[in-house]
């Protein structure tokens, strides 16, 4: 499962959000959102975890969670949508 996590403060690394969800099991990928040519983080990220037992349960536990003086914002991550290009003018 997919996971959504907003309002990073702007120093937090990728190593962090994998340390803070490890607790409720196996990470499967981490990625902070960066400013393309700057690397300045964008305020979100996404974390992939196997299980959605494992999932929903760090959704509860981190959601409204204080990490470096901010409250993170938590939630099962939206498909992408696609960007369809329109012919009118």
């Amino acid at each position: 499962m997919n996971i959504f996590v907003g309002n990073l403060a702007p120093t937090v690394t990728e190593a962090q959000l994998m340390e803070l969800f490890k607790q409720f099991g196996e990470v499967k990928s981490v990625q902070v959102a960066r400013v393309m040519f700057t690397d300045v983080s964008r305020g979100f990220g996404f974390v992939e975890m196997p299980g959605k037992k494992h999932s929903l349960a760090a959704i509860a536990g981190l959601h409204g969670k204080d990490l470096e003086g901010q409250p993170l914002n938590v939630n099962e991550a939206r498909p992408k949508m696609e960007f369809r290009r329109s012919n009118r003018r």
